[in-house]
This record gives structure tokens, C-alpha cells and sequence, in this order.
């Protein structure tokens, strides 16, 4: 595999994403029409257009590489990297003319996400992070917040109706009643403030890889702490949590605690 400096990779997901974003940005608010694919999920061609679009910048600039976006599958590569690509995560709130939906885009080398990007043009945010390179908020430091006691914490969820194992009912009920605000800003924009300090906890029941892979490097860069439900350091495990440190361990376990 070609070596690519990690600066490098970081400044080309951030682009990527870029192009995504500004793509779908086109078609925001233009009354697109909208599909429903297999799984109930909407879909309509700013979701489409904008990952050929960084299908094809990826193709130009790193031939070779394996690709995985969320419409149009993966195709394997032969340099042991993949892009991994939501072209609008959040496409419920695109639809409807809510602006907290985002482009996202993960460089990935076996497991582990070596960098990630996320692009939220309709409200002018952006953030990119590598491994050892820190995470960045339009051009400057992000930094998760220092709460460590969850009645003045804020919790974020992407939707409640789709807690399941191993979250339990219980456990989501506890956190939420003991969390100071609980709000489903939820989808990448949950991951977004959590990485900028003005969320403490953003919980993910259902996740796939394009869902949340860019996150990983950019929450644990800020200072905070990124894994599945059940404590593993990956965004593959079905299921998401991103935390500021101190509120990490104790929001895992009240999530995943059975009935009194």
C-alpha cells in the first residue's frame, strides 16, 4: 500500500466531505422528490449525487482504494485503505427543511479509522480530526466539555423508539431522568456538538459505519471518549456512544442496566 501522510488523509476527507456537503447543499430546501428504499429510509438524488461525487474525487486522487457508502455498497480495493461515506446523514431533517444534517467521510485502514470528517453546510459548521492530529472545528481546536456530573449534563439521542439490546429500557430511562437536559438532536449533529463541548452524551441504538466512523478519531481527538454501547473502541459494533470523559463510564452502565 502507498503511504500517505496522516495530515494528508485528514485534509482529504475534509474535502471530501466538502463536496458532499456543498452537493447537497444545492438541493436543500428545493422540494427534491423523495424515495423510500427497502429498509423505510428516505433517499433522493442530493443523497446519490453527492456520493458519486466523492466516489469519484476518491477514485481520481487514491485509485485503488476501497470505497463504502451508504447508497451505492462497496467496492473492494487492493491498497488496504477504505473511504467510508454517508452523503447526507440526517436525511429525515434534509427532507423536511431542518438544517441538522451533515456529509461525513472516514479513511480507514483495517479497523482502525485513521481519519474523519464532517461537513454541516446549512448551518456553516464543519470538523476533521486524524490520529495524533487533534480534531478541528471550523480551523480551530474542538474541545468536548468538562461536566462530570450528569444532572447539569445534556443527553442527546438520534431517536428513543429505537432503543434495543443492549440498551435497556431501563437503562435509557435512568440516564435520560438523570441527565440536567435530554434532547434528540440526534443523527451526526449530536456527534457534532458533543465534539464542541455544547453536548455531553449523544447515543446511537442502531449505527452502521457510515453512520459514525468519522466520528471516532474526532470525539477521542477533542478530549472525549467514542464506542459501541458495550465499551469497544469501534464504530462497527452496530450501536454508538460518543461522551466527554468524565461521563463516559458512568453513562455506559446506566444504559445498559436491567430493572430494578
Amino acid at each position: 500500500m502507498t503511504r500517505v501522510p496522516i495530515e494528508s488523509l485528514m485534509q482529504a476527507a475534509s474535502e471530501a466531505a466538502a463536496l458532499a456537503a456543498d452537493f447537497a447543499l444545492r438541493h436543500y430546501r428545493t422540494g427534491v422528490a423523495v424515495e423510500t428504499k427497502e429498509d423505510g429510509s428516505p433517499v433522493t438524488i442530493a443523497d446519490r449525487g453527492a456520493e458519486a461525487a466523492v466516489r469519484a474525487w476518491i477514485n481520481a486522487r487514491f485509485p485503488g482504494d476501497a470505497v463504502l457508502g451508504e447508497e451505492f455498497g462497496e467496492i473492494r480495493g487492493q491498497t488496504g485503505r477504505r473511504w467510508i461515506i454517508d452523503p447526507i446523514d440526517g436525511t429525515k431533517a434534509f427532507v423536511r427543511g431542518v438544517p441538522l444534517w451533515g456529509s461525513l467521510v472516514a479513511v480507514v485502514e483495517g479497523d482502525t479509522v485513521l481519519a474523519g470528517a464532517a461537513n454541516f453546510p446549512a448551518v456553516g459548521e464543519s470538523l476533521v480530526a486524524a490520529n495524533g492530529c487533534g480534531a478541528w472545528h471550523n480551523g480551530s481546536r474542538a474541545q468536548v466539555s468538562t461536566t462530570s456530573v450528569l444532572s447539569e449534563g445534556t443527553v442527546l439521542i438520534t431517536d428513543p423508539r429505537t432503543i434495543c439490546a443492549p440498551i435497556t429500557a431501563a437503562g435509557w430511562d435512568r440516564l435520560s431522568q438523570a441527565a440536567g437536559v435530554c434532547r434528540s438532536w440526534g443523527d451526526a449533529y449530536g456527534y457534532l456538538l458533543v465534539a464542541t463541548g455544547r453536548a455531553d452524551v449523544m447515543i446511537d441504538p442502531i449505527a452502521n459505519a457510515w453512520d459514525v466512523a468519522c466520528f471516532q478519531p474526532i470525539i477521542t481527538e477533542a478530549g472525549g471518549v467514542f464506542t459501541d454501547i458495550s465499551g469497544a473502541a469501534t464504530p462497527f459494533g452496530g450501536h454508538a456512544i460518543a461522551t466527554n470523559a468524565a461521563l463516559a463510564q458512568e453513562a455506559r452502565a446506566l444504559l445498559t442496566s436491567a430493572n430494578a
